[in-house]
């Protein structure tokens, strides 16, 4: 079985002010260089058969690279308890149609569609914290911006869970081009 999700990495200066910010909340597992990427659609675990079938269907893709910037950070809960932090990154409408494409993609390969609603974001910690535990990091980052910056390729990438957390490797590399 392999878990595969398809994502995009943001460039090495982007990543470093993100590393920079990590720090400050009690019980994170802040991510580290190597994990740091936006996610376009996670896929799950599957067959050999199916992630070849997926690899050729993501190479079909058509979309021009994409423009963003940091915007902002925020947090994921389950049941009230914050279980994640996140940078927000857009404009949203692009990255979301690079979503689309994506998944369009993934559901001719016979997978279900996306059900969730799409926000472009790269995680930053994990957690299982009580509420009001972020509270103070997400007012100090609240403002985080940055430069624009160009994304001319998304990935697929394997996914292996350890006691340390996820590995990433990227097994596949796609060209943006309009």
């Amino acid at each position: 079985m392999h878990r595969l999700f398809v994502g995009l990495r943001p460039p090495r200066a982007i990543r470093e002010q993100l590393l920079a910010l990590m720090g400050g909340v009690t019980g994170a597992r802040w991510q580290d260089d190597s994990q740091l990427h936006l996610t376009l659609r996670f896929i799950g675990e599957i067959e050999r058969p199916l992630a070849e079938d997926i690899a050729i269907a993501l190479s079909s893709i058509h979309y021009p690279p994409l423009e963003v910037a940091l915007a902002g950070v925020g947090q994921f809960d389950s049941r009230g308890r914050p279980n994640a932090l996140w940078a927000g990154v857009r404009p949203h409408d692009a990255l979301a149609g690079l979503h689309k494409k994506v998944d369009q993609a993934l559901v001719r390969c016979g997978l279900a569609p996306e059900g969730r609603a799409y926000l472009p974001h790269v995680t930053l910690a994990r957690m299982n914290a009580s509420a009001g535990q972020t509270d103070r990091f997400l007012e100090s980052h609240a403002g985080l911006a940055s430069a624009p910056f160009t994304l001319d390729h998304f990935l697929l990438f394997e996914s292996t869970l350890g006691r340390e957390g996820a590995i990433y490797e990227a097994v596949e590399r796609y060209q943006l081009r309009g």
